[in-house]
């Protein structure tokens, strides 16, 4: 099992779980609202936030957890529809999950997620 976390801009978000919706098998999708900056330290960027004399750029961050046959696939979504080409298109990490419990049924393992 694996976890995707991909931060990306807010505004090709719809875009994006559109296309990930698409996908049989997929089994949920998390989506939070986050603020950070990269290398250039949002200096450039056309939306900031400033908090406590910091500057940031607002982003979505969505986090998934898949079976590891369907990571490619996943991973070929947010690449395509997150792409502008831009600095600040943002980043997908991808990370080994060693176990899931379903707090429901206290199923375990990959029959959980």
């Amino acid at each position: 099992m694996k976890e995707i976390k991909a931060i990306i801009q807010p505004f090709k978000l719809t875009e994006v779980i559109k296309e990930l919706q698409k996908n049989e098998g997929l089994p949920g999708v998390t989506i939070s609202d986050i603020k950070g900056f990269g290398k250039t330290r949002a200096m450039n960027a056309a939306e900031k936030v400033i908090d406590d004399l910091i500057e940031y750029v607002p982003k979505k961050k969505i986090e998934i957890v898949v079976h590891d046959d369907m990571v490619d696939k996943i991973l070929d979504v947010i690449q395509s529809k997150a792409h502008t080409g831009n600095p600040g298109d943002g980043k997908i990490f991808v990370v080994n999950v060693e176990n899931v419990v379903k707090i429901r049924t206290n199923e375990r393992g990959e029959s959980a997620i």
